[in-house]
C-alpha cells in the first residue's frame, strides 16, 4: 500500500488523538520499488498544519526553490508529493512558508537518516531489508525482576576512537565485536546506549536531538546499528536506549517551532522554554506530539529490536519544568502511563526506566492501578547519599553513618536501579576515584569498597563506561577512554576487582533473586557508627543460599570481630576487596570460619572474622547436608506458630485475646 493510500479518515483521527503508533509508515521519505526490488520513486509526506506552502529542496534540484512542491491533501495539514526515480541516499530539506510570509528550512522529522553535522540535511534511506539472526533472544529471554541486571552505560563516540579527529569514530559494525567481548568479560547483562538519534552538538551527548527517527551518521548507517544489536542479542546481552521525550533542541532545522508555531511544544513560553538547559519542552498532552513519540518508541522496538528505554529527566515531565510548586503535569503523566501500556502490550519484558530525582509516588507501579507504569526507577537518592558519604574523610563518617542505611527505609516503595552514571563524573565533579579521600592507597581502597557496596545492595545496577578503569580523570566526550592507565599496577588491580566482583554478582543468586522482596535483605548490624561498620545479609529464594556482607568504612583493621549469623554453617570468604591482587593489604580470612552457638546481634549463631581496612568482605555458608537448613527452621517455626494459634482458638474468647496480646508483645521483644 502506498503512503497516499494510508492517509484516510481513520489515520487522521487516530493521529490527531495521539493514538497513532506507526506514524513513521506515513510521514517521512519512503522509497517505492517495482516487482524486481528496484527503486522507481519516492513518496514524501509531512505534517505541517500551519504552513502556507511546502517545497522540497534536495541534491537533485541543487537545493533550489520553486522546483518541487508538496501539496496539502487534507484539512489537517498533511502535505504530500511523489517523485519518480531513484532517490536513495539523496539529501533533502523542506522549505516551509508560514502564513506571515517567512521562509524556514527544516529537516524531515521522520527521516530515517541524515547527513553528518554540521550539515543539517535529511537523507532518503531504505530502512527495510535487514536480515536478523536473534530469534533465540527475541523469543526466549526472560523478564528481569528476579534476574541479574548489570548495565554498561555506553557512549559510542568516546569508548574507543580511530584517531584524534572529531569524526574519527568507529562505526557500530566495527564496535560490535570489541564491545561484545568486553561486556562478556565483565559479566554485563545489558548495554545502555546514550542517545543515538541525530543531534547537532557533540557536547550535548545526544540529549538535545533533532532527528528522532534518524540514527546518527557519526557511527555509520542505521543498518550498522541493527547489526550491532543483532550481535549483542546473539551473545545474550540486552539493549537499552536512552530516550528523551521531554525536551528538544532549539536549532532552527529541528522540531522547534516547526511550521512557525509551537507544533510539538507548549503554546505558552512559561511552560515551553527550559532556560536551564537551553531547550524547549514538548507538550506531552498534545495528540500529535504523543503520536510522534509513541510511534518513535515502537519504531526502535520494531526495526532495531531494542529491549528497553531509559527516559531522561522524568521529574521535568512529572512537574512543569521540574518545579514541584507548580503542581503535577497531568498531561505528561498520562502520556507516560499510556506509553507504558503501549510498550508492555508490545512486549511485557520491556525495560522501562525512569531517571527521576523527585519523590513522586508509584513511579514503578502499573498504570492500571494508578502508577506511572515504569518497571524500574533510578535511585538518585541512593546515588547522592552514597557519593556524599564516600567523599568524607573516614574520621567524619560516624556522624553521617545513616546516609548508607537510609536507602533501605524507602527501598521497597519502588523497583530501583542503582546508577553510577555519566552525570556523576563530568563538569568538575571528579571521577569516582578522584572523589575518594585520603592518600593514594586509601583512595583505591575506598573506590573498591564503593563498587562492592553497590553490587551487594538490593536493586539492579548501572555503571558508566570507564568507571571500571578507576581513572583519576573525568569523562571527556571528545576523546576515548584512558585505556593506557591499565598498565599501572594500582589501576590494573582495581579494574580486576571490578571485573571479578561483577562476575560474582552475576553468579550469586542471593545478590539479585529477591531484589524487590523484603525477605531478600536484612541488616545484621546497622548502627555501629563509632566504627563505621555495616553488616548485612542477602538471601536467594532458597534462604540457605545467602551471603553475609561486612563493610568497613574506616582505615582500621578489626581482628576477631564477632558477627551474628542465622545458621550453624561454616562460612567461607568468597570476596575481599583488601586482597593484594586488588591492591589491598591482604587482611583476609583464608580458611573457612567456624560458627559458634553464641547468639549475637539478634542472630542464633555467630562467627569471628578479620575485618579489613576500608574494605568489603563477602562470606558464603558451606552447606552441610546433615544440618537443618534455615528454610526448614523457618517453616518449622511457622508450623509451631500455626499449632499454637489453633490451640488458642479453643479457649474462651476473652482469655484468648489477653494471651494473644501478651504473646505478641513478647515476640516483638525477642525480635
Amino acid at each position: 500500500m502506498s503512503v497516499r493510500e494510508k492517509i484516510d479518515s481513520n489515520f487522521l483521527y487516530y493521529f490527531d488523538q495521539g493514538q497513532s503508533y506507526d506514524a513513521y509508515n506515513v510521514f517521512g521519505a519512503h522509497l517505492v520499488k517495482d516487482d524486481n526490488g528496484n527503486n522507481v520513486a519516492c513518496e514524501f509526506c509531512l505534517y505541517a498544519p500551519n504552513a502556507k506552502r511546502v517545497q522540497l529542496v534536495g541534491e537533485w534540484n541543487d537545493f533550489k526553490e520553486n522546483q518541487h512542491e508538496l501539496f496539502c491533501i487534507d484539512n489537517k495539514g498533511i502535505w504530500y508529493a511523489k517523485l519518480e526515480g531513484n532517490y536513495e541516499w539523496q539529501r533533502y530539506k523542506y522549505l516551509l512558508t508560514t502564513h506571515d510570509g517567512k521562509n524556514i528550512y527544516k529537516a524531515d522529522p521522520y527521516a530515517f537518516y541524515s547527513q553528518i553535522r554540521p550539515c543539517q540535511d535529511s537523507k532518503v534511506y531504505d530502512i527495510n531489508g535487514y536480515k536478523w539472526h536473534d530469534d533465540d533472544w527475541m523469543y526466549s529471554h526472560p523478564k528481569t525482576y528476579d534476574k541479574p541486571v548489570l548495565i554498561y552505560e555506553f557512549h559510542a563516540g568516546s569508548w574507543k576512537k580511530k584517531g584524534y579527529g572529531e569524526n574519527d569514530f568507529y562505526s557500530f559494525s566495527e564496535l560490535a565485536p570489541m564491545l561484545i567481548d568486553y561486556l562478556k568479560n565483565y559479566g554485563y547483562t545489558h548495554v545502555e546506549f546514550m542517545p543515538i538519534y541525530e543531534h547537532p552538538l557533540d557536547a550535548s551527548w545526544g540529549y538535545q536531538g533533532t532527528g528522532y527517527y534518524a540514527v546518527t551518521p557519526r557511527y555509520g548507517v542505521p543498518k550498522d546499528f541493527m547489526y550491532m544489536i543483532d550481535m549483542l542479542h546473539q551473545n545474550g546481552i540486552g539493549v537499552i536506549m536512552d530516550w528523551v521525550p521531554g525536551h528538544i533542541c532549539k536549532d532552527g532545522h529541528g522540531l522547534y517551532m516547526f511550521d512557525g508555531t509551537p507544533l510539538y511544544e507548549y503554546p505558552n513560553e512559561q511552560d515551553r522554554e527550559n532556560k536551564e538547559w537551553g531547550t524547549a519542552n514538548l507538550d506531552l498532552g498534545k495528540g500529535t506530539t504523543r503520536s510522534f513519540l509513541y510511534s518513535n518508541a515502537l519504531f526502535y522496538m520494531n526495526y532495531f529490536h531494542v529491549d528497553g528505554f531509559r527516559l531522561d529527566a522524568v521529574s521535568n515531565m512529572i512537574y512543569y519544568l521540574g518545579d514541584v510548586s507548580r503542581g503535577v503535569n497531568r498531561g505528561a503523566c498520562e502520556f507516560l502511563q499510556n506509553l507504558s501500556t503501549i510498550l508492555f502490550k508490545k512486549d511485557d519484558r520491556v525495560l522501562l526506566m525512569a531517571e527521576d530525582s523527585s519523590s513522586f509516588p508509584n513511579v514503578t507501579k502499573p498504570s492500571g492501578i494508578g502508577g506511572l507504569g515504569f518497571n524500574y526507577k533510578w535511585d538518585m537518592g541512593w546515588m547522592n547519599d552514597t557519593l556524599k558519604y564516600f567523599k568524607l574523610d573516614p574520621i567524619y563518617r560516624k556522624y553521617h553513618h545513616h546516609q548508607l542505611t537510609f536507602s533501605m527505609m524507602y527501598y521497597y516503595n519502588e523497583q530501583f536501579c542503582l546508577p553510577l552514571s555519566h552525570d556523576e563524573i563530568v563538569h568538575m565533579k571528579g571521577s569516582l576515584l578522584n572523589k575518594m579521600p585520603g592518600d593514594q592507597w586509601q583512595q583505591f581502597a575506598n573506590y573498591r569498597t564503593l563498587i562492592g557496596y553497590m553490587l551487594t545492595h538490593p536493586g539492579k545496577k548501572l555503571l558508566f563506561m570507564g568507571n571500571e578503569l578507576a581513572s583519576y580523570d573525568e569523562w571527556h566526550y571528545e576523546s576515548q577512554l584512558p585505556w593506557d592507565i591499565l598498565r599501572f599496577p594500582l589501576h590494573d588491580a582495581a579494574n580486576r576487582f571490578v571485573k571479578e566482583m561483577s562476575i560474582l554478582y552475576k553468579n550469586e543468586k542471593a545478590l539479585w533473586e529477591r531484589d524487590y522482596d523484603s525477605l531478600g535483605f536484612e541488616f545484621i548490624e546497622a548502627d555501629n557508627q563509632d566504627q563505621s561498620l555495616y553488616v548485612y545479609a542477602r538471601f536467594a529464594k532458597d534462604m540457605d543460599d545467602h551471603l553475609i556482607i561486612v563493610m568497613n568504612c574506616t582505615p582500621n583493621t578489626y581482628d576477631n570481630y564477632q558477627i551474628g549469623v542465622k545458621g550453624d554453617y561454616m562460612y567461607e570468604e568468597i570476596m575481599n576487596s583488601d586482597r593484594d591482587i586488588y591492591g589491598g593489604s591482604n587482611r583476609i580470612n583464608p580458611i573457612p570460619v567456624k560458627v559458634t552457638d553464641d547468639p549475637w546481634q539478634k542472630q542464633t549463631h555467630s562467627i569471628k572474622i578479620t575485618v579489613p581496612p576500608l574494605g568489603i568482605t563477602i562470606l558464603k555458608p558451606i552447606k552441610d547436608p546433615l544440618k537443618e537448613s534455615i528454610k526448614d527452621k523457618y517453616l518449622k517455626s511457622l508450623n509451631i506458630n500455626n499449632t499454637l494459634d489453633a490451640k488458642k482458638t479453643t479457649k474462651p474468647r476473652a482469655k484468648t485475646q489477653s494471651k494473644t496480646s501478651k504473646k505478641t508483645t513478647t515476640a516483638k521483644k525477642t525480635n
